[in-house]
């Protein structure tokens, strides 16, 4: 069985499929996948070929066989499907004689479409189309499932669910990062080990995107973080033009060379993506056949994650942010029963800026619908912020709720020593993946005694092993009990942290203001006991980081204990520079660096002390934008608007925010999620702006007007989306075609608008020559509109072979060119 051979002996891949297809005619929009029907002698013949080239494994003919993406008058899903299946099944058993197992993976691809609250998809929306290809993969008789191409985490969660949920096969997954080791939607290699991990996916890699040489570093670091057998697949280089035709740089015996090295370093399952063909993979099947792997290897990190975010437990002890709980909070309880998200929102923001690592969501009240609530707060908070979320609820349907829909692996916050606590939430971790909190209580109460703490928590970490979930996914809460009611209460907190850790080499965690309960001078007891619990081995603290005796505690640890390298945090918080910076300076801090001290623009006025200037409007309308937080930007564009003018108000406001972000962007500080809440928030004031302008102003004719549309045969269009919603913001009248568009409608919308700048997009390599021919056409017609291009499979070298005027290796790319081209 696959299962058994997976990790313990080298298995090839096969190669590119779509640059084959076109070889033998595949057409610009015409479905790869009809093909399975249509000419499928075609599409067996390629899947003998690379199986007598050696590969071990068969994709199938499925990329885009989803019901979102294929559209076919012709042929049903399930048709396209179960031929696409048998199809490899024939190709294998032609290629192999019936002398050695070949194996048949389902492929699964993006569905083109970003999920909300980034675009318009629907969480379970895209679960439901992930779930109908998975099912009729096996039910056709699939051996595995190979999720492949995916850009975004929450995509590549939902597909997991998914096959996981309605089919009985392995599962490998793989990502298309770019050479800085980023997603589209900024995860990273260790965010996206910890939430697959997580999910109990069987393999995971990289694929597309990168040839074999630029993968390479991304192998070895992706090899320090997980334990799972790791695939590669690259693409034979990038692509270049030659004789009109689409080719890529590396040589089969370069190629074969490089993944020589690739196996080397860590990796089991190999084989190639765009532009590899069947003498690309026998050439490294000869290589790497018999070469001695390096067998996945058990990795303890203990790891919490975003969408784009990891944070590591190691030495050094964290923060997790408190205050979005309602007990003892009026306000907060308000807000919640009100739906006042942008009170939620700013909370999450504040601690996030005052140092906060981690924020715990709780949102138990009576009278409100905590499995509804939590998942909306849950979906609101990680779209203006990346850090990772703890789950703190004792409700089972909310908690499932919102590990379902959580974007990354989860702290869950809690389970405790009684069977009935562990029978509820220890599936829940094993189905979804999180770290969860173990409380040191079961059915007899909260031991009196260090010991007695530690023998429960022994008897927690027992019971999670019978569900696979390892100690590195357990973080140890002894439980901080107020000195008022219990004078030792301290002493056995801190004597139950160090036995803990002696014991067990696991993570702790302490609710550290409990202590001071019911005492005067609350900070003061708080910020001591903290000091003593780090030093007893505390690995995270649940604290109010806006409170400064608590910061002042945390930061004088971490540097006396040289956790704190150059005593860079320290002096940032309370040195010298930091007093001397302007307001204009400390705002650009929170989007680029993410290291200011307050919610709002202050100034200092002694070491540690804030203060909120409520002078300048202009600074907390760009501080709303700058967080996305729509609901207070349009608060202080109306702010503004009492002694400012609407144009003033972009010029000086929207404008320096929305380049404040871009620049984070540009710089990997700022990612496509918090890029578009803050354009979502720009667009809600120049929305109140707009209202008082005058139509003159206001009208989108006066405004320079870009064409974008992706390109004939491709459907993909979240590059291209997420391009018109910041040329939007920027003042530019977008004309969007939408996708799967003819070179020539393209060309009249030109001429007939008489428009100076169309923006093509395209994912695939099959829909390339598309983009090619549209600027053809384009400087034949229209000579005047110059054209930027963009998309995965596309660099400079490839834009300037195929006549483009402008290559944008991103968004913000695309709007600079638009702002030079224009002369804004």
């Amino acid at each position: 069985m696959f299962i058994d051979q997976l990790g313990k002996t080298i298995l090839f891949f096969d190669g590119g499929m779509g640059t084959l297809l076109q070889e033998q005619g595949l057409k610009p929009g015409e479905l790869p996948e009809e093909w399975n029907l249509t000419h499928r002698e075609a599409v067996i013949q390629i899947h003998r070929s690379y199986v007598e080239a050696g590969s071990d494994i068969l994709l199938t003919n499925t990329f885009g066989a989803n019901a979102l993406k294929f559209h076919s008058k012709e042929h049903t899903l399930e048709e396209v499907i179960s031929a696409a299946v048998a199809n490899a099944r024939e190709g294998a058993r032609l290629g192999s004689q019936g002398k050695r197992d070949v194996y048949i993976a389902f492929d699964i691809g993006p569905t083109g479409k970003l999920l909300k609250p980034l675009g318009d998809l629907e969480f379970e929306r895209a679960c439901e189309v992930f779930r109908e290809a998975a099912m009729l993969g096996e039910r056709a008789g699939a051996d595995l499932i190979h999720i492949e191409t995916m850009s975004d985490t929450y995509e590549v969660k939902a597909a997991v669910l998914a096959a996981r949920e309605s089919t009985s096969l392995p599962v490998m997954v793989t990502l298309i990062f770019d050479s800085h080791g980023k997603l589209l939607t900024g995860g990273d290699i260790p965010s996206v080990t910890a939430l697959l991990e997580g999910l109990r996916v069987d393999a995971i890699g990289l694929n597309c995107g990168l040839g074999p040489k630029e993968m390479l570093p991304l192998l070895k670091e992706l090899r320090q973080y997980t334990s799972l057998p790791i695939v590669i697949k690259p693409n034979a280089g990038l692509p270049v033009q030659r004789n009109g035709e689409t080719c890529y740089d590396v040589t089969p015996e370069e190629f074969a060379g490089w993944m020589e090295q690739i196996v080397d370093n860590g990796a089991c399952v190999i084989g190639g993506c765009c532009g590899t063909t069947p003498e690309h993979i026998r050439a490294m099947a000869e290589r790497c056949r018999g070469r001695k792997i390096l067998r996945p290897e058990k990795k303890n990190h203990t790891i919490v994650s975003s969408y784009g975010k990891a944070v590591i437990f190691r030495e050094a002890p964290l923060i997790i942010g408190e205050r979005i709980n309602p007990t003892g909070k009026k306000k907060l309880k308000k807000a919640l029963k009100d739906g006042q998200m942008d009170y939620i929102l700013d909370e999450a923001a504040e601690q996030e800026d005052c140092g906060a690592h981690i924020l715990d969501i709780n949102v138990g009240l009576p009278g409100i619908d905590e499995p509804s609530m939590m998942m909306q707060v849950i979906q609101e908070v990680q779209g203006i912020t990346n850090l990772p979320l703890q789950i703190d609820t004792v409700d089972e349907k909310a908690m499932e709720a919102a590990m379902r829909i959580y974007n990354g692996k989860p702290m869950v916050n809690s389970v405790n020593g009684k069977q009935a606590s562990m029978d509820m939430v220890f599936p829940l971790i094993k189905k979804y993946g999180g770290v969860v909190v173990a409380l040191t209580l079961d059915e007899k109460g909260i031991p009196q005694t260090a010991e007695g703490r530690a023998d429960i928590a022994g008897w927690i970490i027992k019971e999670a092993e019978k569900y696979g979930i390892e100690r590195k996914d357990i973080i140890i809460d002894v439980l901080t009990m107020a000195v008022s009611a219990d004078p030792e209460g301290a002493r056995i907190t801190l004597d139950a942290l160090r036995l803990v850790r002696e014991r067990y080499h696991v993570h702790t965690v302490l609710g550290v203001s409990n202590i001071s309960f019911g005492l005067p001078n609350r900070p003061l007891l708080n910020a001591n006991f903290f000091t003593m619990a780090m030093q007893a081995g505390l690995s995270a603290g649940i604290i109010n980081p806006a409170s400064e005796m608590m910061m002042q505690a945390y930061r004088s640890f971490c540097a006396l204990m040289h956790y704190d390298e150059d005593f860079t945090a320290y002096i940032d918080g309370y040195g010298e520079r930091r007093l001397e910076l302007t307001d204009q300076e400390r705002i650009s801090d929170l989007a680029v660096k993410g290291d200011s001290e307050s919610k709002k623009i202050c100034a200092a006025t002694q070491p540690g002390e804030w203060q909120v200037q409520k002078k300048d409007v202009l600074l907390l309308l760009q501080h709303a934008i700058q967080k996305g937080l729509k609901e207070e930007a349009g608060r202080q564009t109306k702010e503004c608007l009492r002694t400012k003018a609407p144009m003033d108000i972009i010029s000086e406001g929207l404008v320096p925010a929305l380049d404040t972000v871009g620049k984070g962007f540009e710089n990997g500080t700022v990612f496509l999620p918090q890029l578009l809440m803050s354009a979502e928030a720009a667009k809600q004031a120049f929305a109140i702006l707009k209202e008082i302008l005058p139509q003159g102003e206001a009208d989108n004719g006066q405004k320079p007007r870009i064409i974008l549309a992706t390109v004939k045969g491709d459907i993909h269009d979240i590059g291209k989306n997420i391009v018109k919603v910041l040329l939007e913001n920027y003042g530019f009248a977008v004309i969007d075609l939408g996708k799967d568009v003819p070179p020539e409608t393209i060309v009249e919308t030109a001429v007939q608008e008489d428009v100076k700048l169309a923006g093509l997009s395209a994912l695939m390599t099959t829909t390339v020559p598309s983009m090619e021919k549209t600027i053809r056409l384009l400087n034949e017609k229209k000579p005047d509109c110059k054209v930027m291009v963009g998309g995965a499979v596309l660099n400079q070298e490839y834009a300037d072979s195929i006549h483009a005027d402008f290559y944008g290796k991103d968004a913000m790319q695309s709007v600079y060119y638009a702002k030079e081209l224009f002369g804004i």
